[in-house]
């Protein structure tokens, strides 16, 4: 099927104009001050991603639910603020250990302490080769004081694996691991998160795409992904066994906390989710791909 494209021809609003227009659409207002204040802070444009749930069936006809209010968006927008700080912090935890598992694993195993710039290591010459590329940028814009004095005091083209573990961005490292040529060194790191190689593979994916959803401030709390996770055909530690939507939310949070009891047994993950849940009872959590049941499950015990 083709689809005849057309010129885009809907026009600027300024945010008074924006107002009047969500008002005559059936959303309720009771500051008309404050709601332009926020749209010319926030914009439009991301906030209607919080005005959509509001919205009746059919929602292309753009008008609101009997009752829905701008309040209400807000405190959605706000919530999704926090969840995505709350997962950001969380991952960041589980990232550290990560990078330095793959690193020090790998350089115990094989002996090399460049390894990562090793093309001896890797499968795929041009993925190996575009890695490189990026590590030489890596190197070149980087400021920090271990890599400046690298290159001063030694010849070597590239720094140990320990210091560019340090400077790569996590997909990196990920696409790294995922094209190492031998498949002993990704199975004796997979096994100290108590994982097989390919749901480890593709959680750490999962990982760098929802950390890079949460850094540039993305809807997350009722997004459907596009990445389905590989699921493990077996679980050495507790996990989750209702049935979950794995394009949503929740399951991302599940990932994050089954890595991070492994890397850190006494964490207060729940604690916290516990917390801003409580704060935000008005939240579907369903929309989220809670179950109902949700506190029940092995990995929350």
């Amino acid at each position: 099927m083709t689809i005849k494209a057309t010129p885009f021809t809907e026009s600027y609003k300024n945010v008074h104009d924006l107002v009047q227009l969500l008002r005559i659409r059936g959303l309720c207002i009771s500051n008309q001050q404050q709601a332009e204040r926020y749209l010319s802070t926030i914009g439009y444009y991301r906030l209607s991603a919080y005005l959509i749930p509001l919205l009746q069936m059919p929602k292309s006809e753009k008008h609101f639910k009997i009752g829905a209010s701008f309040n209400q968006a807000m405190m959605l927008y706000r919530f999704d603020k926090k969840l995505r700080m709350l997962i950001f912090n969380e991952i960041e935890k589980v990232e550290v250990a990560i990078r330095a598992t793959i690193v020090n694993t790998i350089c115990e195993m094989t002996g090399d302490k460049f390894w990562i710039t090793n093309p001896i290591h890797f499968a795929d010459k041009v993925k190996f080769s575009n890695t490189i590329s990026l590590i030489i940028k890596e190197i070149r814009h980087s400021h920090e004081e271990f890599i400046t004095k690298f290159r001063t005091n030694y010849t070597d083209p590239f720094p140990p694996v320990w210091m560019l573990a340090e400077i790569l961005p996590f997909g990196c490292i990920t696409n790294i691991f995922s094209n190492l040529k031998d498949n002993k060194l990704k199975k004796k790191v997979s096994q100290q998160f108590g994982l097989q190689v390919p749901p480890f593979e593709s959680w750490m994916t999962k990982l760098y795409l929802t950390r890079n959803d949460c850094a540039h401030h993305a809807r997350i709390w009722n997004k459907r992904n596009t990445m389905n996770p590989t699921i493990p055909n077996r679980m050495t530690r507790p996990w989750i066994t209702l049935p979950t939507d794995t394009l949503k939310v929740y399951h991302d949070i599940c990932i994050i906390k089954y890595l991070l009891n492994v890397v850190n047994p006494n964490n207060d993950m729940l604690a916290k989710l516990h917390c801003l849940l409580f704060d935000f009872p008005e939240v579907d959590i369903v929309a989220m791909g809670f179950p109902i049941d949700w506190k029940s499950e092995p990995l929350w015990q």
